[in-house]
């Protein structure tokens, strides 16, 4: 079975990142990432793709005892967030997962969420889980009206989901090991095409929810799709106060039909040499 989980690395301290990928024909590759906050209340943002199943969970054992998990903050319901969502509770018995009511009832067209297990929350919470602080607030940009971000005012880093996410040339753990006008064009990329909606959306509305990021001061951005960021809150919120002035992204659907069948008919060689 495919799999592209890679190593857990440490984003920054107390906080792992459990890293995978997606290839994205013609452009590069984009992250995938849940996070472990450790302490004597482990928190786990997100839970993997389906895809890495199996290999997620042995990644996410070796860090954290099933028994001692207390916490998973789900971003959001999309299958590259709640992907190995069921499996996680199921092994962590003491396990609650704090999310959007809406992204609970969405969840619920494929298993039930055990409403004992459900800590519902809408953005604009601050919760204390087990003596951390920390706050659940809309994102600037997201795909699902369910989506949460995580705010943890102890270590200042924001868990922001979809937002600030980037499409890369290769693997980086450090957005500082990819050059800076790559990152930025890779995320005006990636909000583009994750976020049409931003071609439509008032500037100055738009404006002001960065704004209000800008007053949180952040010093990591832990994005679900993007490399660590340290110090630079700024210089990305400049990036994506551009996005909606920027020409709306549609695929080029010629470019990505014959990547298709180059691959297909790459594997179908392979297989026939075999």
């Amino acid at each position: 079975m495919t799999s592209y989980l890679r190593s857990p690395y440490e984003a920054t301290p107390g906080v792992t990142t459990l890293p995978s990928s997606l290839p994205i024909t013609g452009a590069g590759l984009l992250p995938v990432n849940a996070y472990l906050i450790r302490g004597p209340q482990p928190i786990l943002v997100d839970t993997g793709m389906a895809i890495d199943r199996g290999y997620f969970e042995k990644a996410l054992w070796s860090l954290v005892d099933p028994a001692d998990l207390r916490w998973i903050v789900l971003t959001h319901d999309d299958r590259d967030h709640a992907g190995n969502l069921k499996e996680i509770l199921m092994a962590a018995p003491q396990a609650k997962v704090v999310t959007n009511g809406l992204a609970v009832a969405r969840l619920g067209e494929e298993w039930d969420v055990p409403p004992n297990r459900v800590l519902q929350v809408n953005p604009g919470r601050t919760l204390d889980l087990g003596g951390r602080i920390v706050s659940l607030l809309r994102p600037p940009a997201y795909d699902s009206p369910s989506t949460l971000a995580l705010y943890d005012h102890a270590t200042r880093s924001l868990f922001s989901a979809d937002s600030f996410g980037a499409i890369l040339p290769t693997p980086a753990e450090d957005a500082q090991d990819v050059p800076e006008s790559d990152y930025l064009a890779g995320m005006a990329l990636f909000t583009r095409a994750n976020a049409p909606w931003t071609a439509l959306a008032d500037p100055a509305k738009f404006d002001a929810v960065l704004d209000d990021l800008l007053r949180l001061a952040p010093r990591h951005i832990l994005s679900s799709h993007g490399a660590t960021v340290v110090e630079r809150t700024e210089t990305l919120v400049k990036t994506l106060r551009e996005v909606p002035s920027m020409t709306p992204w549609l695929p080029d659907e010629d470019v990505l039909v014959e990547a298709v069948l180059a691959q297909h008919e790459g594997a179908t060689l392979s297989a026939g040499a075999a």
